[in-house]
């Protein structure tokens, strides 16, 4: 291959990844009803379900060392479990965020066996507002402290569509 057919593979490629970097997010209908929240985190997935119905998929980033479950404070995992969206904060520095219910009772209880605290505030956020024009980019690294991140579209979306007391299931 020369180098004029590797420029414009090249350039195709870089087109392709800005569009996808900055494609607007799809709307969701305005009468759904989110009965649940799926975050597969080997594949950077978060689903929001009805019924059995995938209504929206979202590629989100994670802790900074997202392999296993979270263990202790400051690890930078992201936890793995059945949870809840228990409440949201609307001035977060993260643009939205749903706060998620770890740690649960069991969690305190294993962290407190191994002698450390479990950690908390786990959230699903956007990012910081000086980093938004990032897009989707920012989910090409796991950069958060154990929290679930997606653009700030998305959470735009998914703090109007998921209520307080949604289950949320974190998978590894």
């Amino acid at each position: 291959m020369g180098f004029r057919h590797l420029a414009v593979l090249l350039v195709g490629v870089s087109a392709v990844g800005v569009v996808w970097g900055y494609w607007p997010t799809p709307t969701l209908p305005t009468d759904v009803r989110i009965d649940r929240v799926v975050v597969n985190k080997s594949a950077r997935r978060l689903e929001l379900l009805s019924g059995n119905d995938v209504i929206a998929s979202y590629r989100v980033a994670l802790g900074r060392h997202p392999d296993g479950p979270k263990l202790a404070l400051g690890d930078g995992r992201t936890p793995e479990g059945d949870y809840m969206i228990d409440y949201r904060n609307l001035q977060s520095k993260f643009h939205r965020a749903l706060h998620i219910s770890y740690p649960s009772g069991e969690d305190v209880r294993d962290a407190h066996a191994r002698g450390v605290e479990p950690g908390g505030t786990i959230m699903i956020h956007g990012v910081d507002d000086r980093f938004a024009k990032l897009g989707r980019f920012h989910t090409f690294l796991d950069w958060t402290d154990g929290c679930i991140a997606v653009t700030n579209a998305e959470v735009d979306q998914i703090y109007k569509v998921v209520v307080d007391g949604t289950p949320i299931h974190i998978s590894g």
